[in-house]
């Protein structure tokens, strides 16, 4: 295995890490974000207040997005695991 398959693989992974958290990640910050803006506006300093939202939104996109990110990942380890026998000889 040279070192040049090293770091594709690992770039490949880092990659698909960041899809996978993008996906997560990106919605709740932004309803966060939406949130925290609303509370600036009206002077309600209730930490708690954003918590709901951000749970819920994050609950829905792993209810939205979660089989293409399952399959995304299932489709990374069939591919690893595939090219075993190639990149050790």
């Amino acid at each position: 295995m040279t070192p040049g398959v090293v770091i594709d693989l690992f770039r490949e992974a880092l990659l698909l890490i960041i899809l996978l958290v993008s996906i997560m990640v990106v919605p709740s910050l932004i309803v966060g974000l939406v949130i925290s803006v609303f509370q600036a506006a009206t002077q309600i300093n209730e930490q708690t207040l954003s918590f709901l939202p951000r749970l819920i939104t994050t609950l829905g996109m792993l209810i939205l997005a979660g089989p293409y990110l399952l399959n995304e990942l299932i489709d990374f380890t069939t591919r690893l695991v595939s090219t075993i026998p190639t990149l050790i000889g």
